[in-house]
This record gives structure tokens, sequence and C-alpha cells, in this order.
């Protein structure tokens, strides 16, 4: 059997956008960017990151994530302080204010996705959809771990 792979892609990313519409409506959250969000959910996933740590982990280049901390900066949901001994060393800091956006948007993403499983898909389904999330989460480590289009033309 072959995955249909193109069929893939082009469910995933409406799917994503569709429940990032949905959980923002739900609850009235700001407008952040997904790319923020990710960001968020890099710095809960440790307890102390740096740029480079932010970088590593959502698989794109460190001056994405300067600019993307820059912003988050600004609109009060991070605050960067040097680390330790080290003065040349940056640590990242979610702020209250994002931290509870952050809960509030994945516990209202989660109620979403179960009430549409709920209503839409049968047993048999939801078991399907169940049985591929660590299929999901291997193919996403994957293609995070997978050479970027020019290290692939040099290689």
């Amino acid at each position: 059997m072959t995955v249909d792979a193109r069929r893939l892609a082009a469910v995933i990313s409406p799917l994503r956008r569709a429940l990032l519409a949905a959980t923002r409506q739900a609850e009235g959250l700001p407008d952040i960017p997904d790319s923020q969000v990710e960001v968020m959910r890099a710095l809960l996933a440790r307890e102390r990151s740096s740029p480079s740590d932010v970088a590593t982990y959502l698989g794109v280049g460190r001056s994405t994530v300067s600019n993307l901390l820059a912003r988050m900066e600004r609109a009060g949901l991070v605050s960067r302080s040097s680390g330790g001994t080290d003065k040349r060393e940056v640590q990242v800091v979610p702020s209250e204010k994002a931290i509870t956006a952050f809960m509030t948007f994945d516990a209202t993403s989660a109620e979403i996705v179960a009430d549409a499983v709920a209503l839409t898909l049968s047993a048999a389904e939801e078991q399907i959809l169940e049985d591929a999330i660590p299929v999901l989460e291997k193919l996403r480590q994957a293609i995070a771990a997978a050479p970027k289009n020019e290290e692939r033309r040099t290689a």
C-alpha cells in the first residue's frame, strides 16, 4: 500500500488552519500567528530555552526565531534575559499573559477536536484516528529532521 502523500499534505495544512480559526473564535483569543503559538509550545516544553533551543525544536533558522521573539517581546508575550554566569547566553521566558493564552488555546483546541470526533466519526474511525497519532508524530519528527532544500540539492 502506498500513502497518497499529496492528499495527506493537502489535508494537514487546512485542518490546522481550521482548528486555529475555530479555537480563536470560540474563546475570543487574540489573533496570535501560528508561528508564535509554536514558539510558546517550544518554550513550555522545556524548563529553560535559548533562542537556539527554540529554533532547533521548531526546525527553523535562528534568524526566523529571533524575529519571532522580537515581535513576541513587543507584544508582552516573552522576555529575554542573560542566562546565569555567561552574559552572552540568552534565555527566553514566556509571560504569564502568554502562558494563560496558550493554556486556554490548547484546552479549547482539544475540546473542539473531541467534539468534532464525537459528532462525526464512527467508533471504528475514532480507533483508526487514535492509532494514527503515533504515526503522525513519527512523521512530524522525520520531516523536522529531514535535510532542508539546500542540503538535499548538495547531497
